[in-house]
């Protein structure tokens, strides 16, 4: 038997069935399933200060801040996915459904040596088909350094922070975070 008939292909519908009563989270790539690694303490700090910092923002608004429990839906006219970004934002009430959203503004995905290049190329142009996504944050856990792409158009200005004070400003979120809110209690080596 060759490896292409070795490969099984599930369906959306049995791959969500399934995500629900798995202990380890999937991500589903055009009807492939993969495992997902698990994450540092280092990594999780920094999802859980972006996540607590935008959700104090928000406040009752409709904006909120998902951690990776939430996944992401990506339809194409080509392909289907869905990926656990690190954290999401999701503005639209219209956008509810119990276990992913599809139409979010903002994404973060906190760099590990294991998911660094999938992060900055497969997911990279997979939500920049998104069209209510306006930013995509890609942050470093090694250094305190932020990778900010945001749309303008139908083109991604990129802008690297590096300095504590240096601000990311959401303003279709009513939002803003510094690096020295991402890093707080992040030590460096």
């Amino acid at each position: 038997m060759s490896a292409a008939e070795q490969l099984q292909l599930f369906t959306v519908e049995e791959y969500l069935r399934d995500e629900v009563a798995r202990e380890t989270r999937h991500e589903y790539l055009v009807g492939t399933v993969h495992a997902m690694a698990g994450a540092s303490r280092q990594h999780n700090r920094i999802v859980r200060q972006i996540e607590s910092h935008l959700n104090a923002q928000f406040g009752k608004g409709p904006c909120e801040a998902w951690n990776s429990d939430v996944k992401l839906h990506i339809k194409t006219s080509l392909a289907e996915y869905f990926y656990y970004p690190d954290v999401m934002v999701g503005c639209d009430p219209a956008d509810d459904h119990e276990y992913y959203l599809e139409s979010p503004s903002i994404l973060f995905e906190v760099l590990s040596p294991s998911t660094e290049s999938i992060d900055r190329r497969e997911k990279l142009l997979a939500y920049q088909t998104i069209p209510s996504l306006e930013h995509y944050v890609i942050v470093a856990q090694e250094e305190r350094r932020v990778e900010w792409l945001q749309r303008e158009g139908n083109s991604w200005k990129v802008l690297v922070l590096t300095r504590p004070e240096d601000r990311l400003e959401f303003p279709g979120q009513k939002a803003s975070l510094t690096l020295a809110e991402i890093y707080e209690g992040i030590e460096f080596p």
